[in-house]
């Protein structure tokens, strides 16, 4: 059975706030630093001269630019001429159910103090810029078991970890 998420691929994911302040970014495709200043920096200037009744699709260069707004953060998305744009609001509202679920109510403090945490969430559910888990259930799992993995190596005594090697 053929699947529009399997053909998908995300060349990157940027979040910024109202005030145009980068707060993550993924980059699926190889580019030079100078490069993703330049490109965070005009689409952070397009996405937010927008107006809120515009639609969230916009073409520039040779990608789709996709973007939703959720309280004070921009989700931000590129990908390919012939992708769907509705799968990627639909990844990009999966991502924030996650983000939401994990931090309660995820607002842009939760990002800037737990990047960690978001890129993490992210690196779980996306991979080389392809969905590779669209269960929430199991995406939160396998978060909450590497929350205790960690836990549990931050907290046992430094010659424990090396006895049960």
């Amino acid at each position: 059975m053929f699947s529009l998420i399997s053909s998908f691929q995300m060349q990157f994911m940027l979040l910024f706030s109202r005030q145009g302040k980068l707060r993550l970014q993924k980059w699926y495709v190889p580019l030079s630093d100078k490069e993703k200043k330049k490109i965070t920096r005009e689409l952070v200037q397009t996405v937010l001269a927008r107006k809120p009744k515009m639609c969230s699709f916009l073409e520039w260069r040779d990608l789709k630019i996709v973007y939703k707004r959720y309280a004070s953060l921009y989700f931000c998305c590129a990908i390919e001429d012939q992708d769907n744009e509705l799968i990627t609001l639909e990844i990009i509202h999966r991502y924030v159910e996650l983000l939401d679920k994990y931090f309660g109510s995820v607002c842009e403090l939760d990002i800037i103090f737990n990047f960690e945490k978001a890129y993490f969430i992210l690196d779980e559910f996306l991979l080389g810029g392809e969905a590779q888990e669209t269960s929430k259930k199991n995406v939160l799992k396998a978060i909450e078991q590497a929350d205790l993995l960690q836990e549990s190596v931050s907290t046992a005594p430094f010659c424990d970890i090396f006895t049960n090697i």
